[in-house]
C-alpha cells in the first residue's frame, strides 16, 4: 500500500462510477478512508463491496442541497474526520442532450449545467462550511472533464460553457478561500481512460501538493499540445 493518503477522510461525489470510482479505488491503495456518492443503488452497494472496509456508499442526487453534506457528516461518524473532497461528474442513465446552438432546448441546457455546475457548486459549498465550522483546513479537487461531441462532431455548447465553468468558479473560490487554509483545484483532462487521473488526483488531495492553490492540471496525452500546432 502506498502512504500518500495515510489518514485522509475524502468525500468522492460520483464515486460509484467511473473516474470517480477510479479514483476512490487510488485513494484507498493510498490509505484513505473514502465516503463514495452515487444516484444509483445498486452502484452504489458494488461500490462498497469493491472499496472494502475504509469505504462507506452514500445513495443521493448531488443536485441537491443536502445530498453532499450528508455524505460529509456520514463520513465523519464513520472515519472522525473529513479531510478533502473530490467532485466527479456522475455517469447520468439519462445524460443531458445537447447539440448546435439553433436546435439546443433551453431544458437540455438546464439539465446539462445543473448536472455539471449546481451539483459542483453545492458540494463544494458543503466542504467549505464544514472546514470553516471546524476550524481547519482542507482540499478540494474538482474534475473538469472531456466534453461530448454531437453527431455533427462540433463539441457540446452547454458541456463546454459548463467545463469552463468548473475551472472559473474552481478559480474564484480558491482565492476566496487561501485565507482559510482550503485549497481548491481543478483536473481537466480529455481522456477516456479513467485510471489515467487517479495520480493527478492522488497527488493534488495529499500533503505534497499543500502549496498547491487554485491550478488547473492538464491530463491529456498532450493532445491540448498537439491540436496547438495546427
Amino acid at each position: 500500500m502506498e502512504t500518500w493518503l495515510i489518514n485522509k477522510s475524502i468525500v468522492v461525489i460520483g464515486g460509484t462510477t467511473g473516474a470517480g470510482l477510479s479514483a476512490a479505488q487510488a485513494f484507498v491503495r493510498n490509505g484513505a478512508n473514502v465516503v463514495v456518492v452515487g444516484r444509483n443503488p445498486e452502484s452504489c452497494l458494488m461500490a462498497e463491496l469493491n472499496l472494502g472496509s475504509n469505504a462507506r456508499a452514500k445513495q443521493g442526487d448531488a443536485t441537491q442541497q443536502q445530498t453532499a453534506l450528508d455524505a460529509i457528516q456520514l463520513c465523519i461518524r464513520e472515519f472522525g474526520s473529513f479531510d478533502a473532497l473530490y467532485h466527479a461528474p456522475e455517469e447520468h442513465e439519462e445524460p443531458a442532450t445537447d447539440g448546435p446552438l439553433h436546435s439546443l432546448s433551453l431544458e437540455s441546457w438546464r439539465r446539462t449545467l445543473d448536472q455539471s455546475l449546481t451539483s459542483l457548486m453545492l458540494s463544494n459549498q458543503a466542504a467549505v462550511r464544514t472546514f470553516m465550522g471546524m476550524n481547519k483546513g482542507g482540499s478540494i479537487l474538482n474534475l473538469s472533464p472531456e466534453i461530448p461531441s454531437t453527431d455533427s462532431n462540433l463539441a457540446s455548447h452547454a458541456g463546454a460553457t459548463s467545463k469552463a465553468a468548473v475551472i472559473g468558479f474552481s478559480k474564484s473560490i480558491a482565492a476566496a478561500y487561501a485565507g482559510h487554509d482550503i485549497r481548491i483545484n481543478v483536473i481537466a483532462t480529455d481522456t477516456s481512460l479513467p485510471a489515467d487521473l487517479d495520480g493527478a488526483a492522488v497527488y493534488l488531495l495529499s500533503d505534497h501538493a499543500r502549496f498547491t492553490n487554485g491550478q488547473v492540471l492538464v491530463v491529456d496525452g498532450g493532445k491540448s499540445v498537439l491540436e496547438e500546432q495546427y
